[in-house]
């Protein structure tokens, strides 16, 4: 450790209740049948990919792999009046009106069980809490364990596994509440966050920033040109990348673009909403644990030089449970005051045993 901190997880088993599963019996309706002629056409079982297991695989690991500094908190759900800061009086009422039940909301194949609504609550009351931690200086940094995730959410629509934008809601929460009226959001996930884009659309008091793998790569926004509207014309930042796209490409991004638009916005608070289906294991693009490690260690600079460290991370995707796991646990050590690992090229290390193992055998090496 180079600087022992103090890092806050949130984290509450209420989420665990948000299990969706294909077989179940969901309500009837045209977007149902129509959901289960597309299955029927497909050669593999299709199984809900954002499940229990995403959670259970993380908490596994940080109980077996320990970090100095990193201590856990219980969530708590969020309120109707949080929420609405960030989605609207009727989709919340379709949404509450679901509790309980089994349903599914739209062809991403975004779905509720009977604990999906408590859940989603539990969820965006979970980044909630983790921005109050660091306001509060409780923690040096925070970081949500959360599902459903959120950053698809839109004011009035579920998209993409998301039912609330949890993101959103811990930002409007820090504006309305806390007395941090600027908020500054990068987000890493894999995917575009639509439903950030589309909240924060007209707001020059959130910067959001979106690294993503781009169009036509699900949800097929966050174009280059996409920049914000009215007031909030530049205070959004799209960095579209190929899918092929890794470390080097996205470390040159944070601090070619990320690094100097935090120093023109100048964040009262640096949110993160951290999704680690860009890990090469997880198919999407081609990040290293390392490169998540050295993503947050410029972030938690960034924080440190305009908000006196005011950093929360919220969990987005990831659905490869080892690289999900593994990739949390190398973040949460470089917030608890680790140095990020030395970045190596894949496979470097694998190509330079093998020279040495054969080389010698037809040259005259030792």
């Amino acid at each position: 450790m180079t600087d022992a901190k103090n890092v806050l997880v949130l984290y509450d088993e209420r989420m665990l209740g948000h299990n969706p599963e294909i077989e179940e019996p969901f309500l009837p309706g045209r977007l149902e049948r129509r959901v289960r002629e597309i299955l029927r056409g497909l050669d593999a079982k299709w199984s809900y990919p954002e499940h229990p297991g995403r959670l259970d695989a993380i908490k596994e690991l940080l109980d077996q792999k320990p970090i100095p500094g990193v201590r856990f908190a219980r969530g708590a759900a969020a309120t109707r009046e949080q929420l609405s800061r960030v989605h609207t009086t009727s989709y919340l009422d379709d949404i509450y009106s679901l509790r309980g039940q089994n349903a599914w909301l739209d062809t991403d194949t975004t779905a509720v069980s009977a604990g999906s609504v408590e859940a989603a609550e539990v969820a965006a009351g979970c980044a909630i809490k983790a921005v109050e931690a660091v306001a509060a200086k409780k923690a040096d940094s925070a970081f949500a364990l959360v599902r459903p995730p959120g950053h698809h959410a839109e004011p009035v629509r579920a998209r993409g596994f998301c039912l609330f934008n949890n993101v959103a809601v811990a930002a409007a929460h820090a504006q309305s509440a806390l007395g941090l009226k600027k908020v500054m959001i990068l987000d890493w996930d894999a995917h575009h966050g639509n439903g950030t884009q589309d909240i924060f659309w007209s707001d020059p008091d959130t910067l959001f920033i979106d690294m993503h793998r781009a169009s036509p790569f699900y949800p097929g926004s966050g174009h280059l040109e996409e920049v914000g509207a009215g007031l909030g014309e530049g205070t959004t930042i799209n960095i579209p990348l190929e899918g092929g796209a890794g470390d080097s490409i996205m470390l040159r991004a944070l601090n070619e673009i990320v690094v100097p638009a935090a120093d023109w916005f100048k964040p009262d608070l640096v949110l993160v909403s951290a999704g680690f289906d860009a890990h090469r294991l997880d198919l999407a693009m081609n990040v290293s644990y390392a490169g998540f490690a050295a993503f947050t260690d410029i972030m938690q600079k960034i924080a440190g030089a305009h908000c006196e460290g005011r950093i929360a991370m919220v969990l987005e995707g990831g659905y490869h449970t080892e690289s999900l796991s593994n990739a949390v646990h190398a973040v949460l050590t470089v917030l608890a005051g680790a140095a990020p690992p030395p970045l190596t090229e894949y496979g470097l290390e694998d190509v330079e045993a093998a020279i040495a193992y054969h080389l010698p055998a037809f040259t005259d090496q030792e």
